[in-house]
């Protein structure tokens, strides 16, 4: 069951706001081989904040995430393409509506 999840808010540094696009498009590769990250998605708040927001089953799925390989990837590349830090807000899941076949 779905019970953890994470909201990163990224802001672009002006004239990366695409670079950030790029990166979150290749993030999607390194999040499908995440075996306990059932859940993730990488979206566009505005033109120049980006947002990813993932869920899991358990703490230890969650603290894995945060120190694998996108983690790692985005803060080697936060100071080139990020105006501050991302902010990180740890979530609970107190419901969850999932589809029977989503493709």
């Amino acid at each position: 069951m779905i019970e953890y999840a994470l909201l990163a808010r990224l802001e672009a540094r002006p004239g990366k706001e695409e670079a950030v696009a790029a990166f979150l498009a290749t993030a999607l590769d390194m999040a499908n081989r995440e075996t306990t990250t059932p859940i993730w998605f990488a979206l566009r708040l505005s033109p120049s904040t980006f947002g990813i927001f993932d869920a899991f089953a358990s703490e230890a799925d969650r603290n894995a995430h945060l120190n694998g390989p996108i983690g790692q990837a985005l803060m080697a590349h936060a100071g080139e393409l990020l105006a501050a830090p991302p902010v990180i807000e740890m979530l609970d899941v107190l419901g969850m509506k999932t589809p029977p076949s989503v493709s």
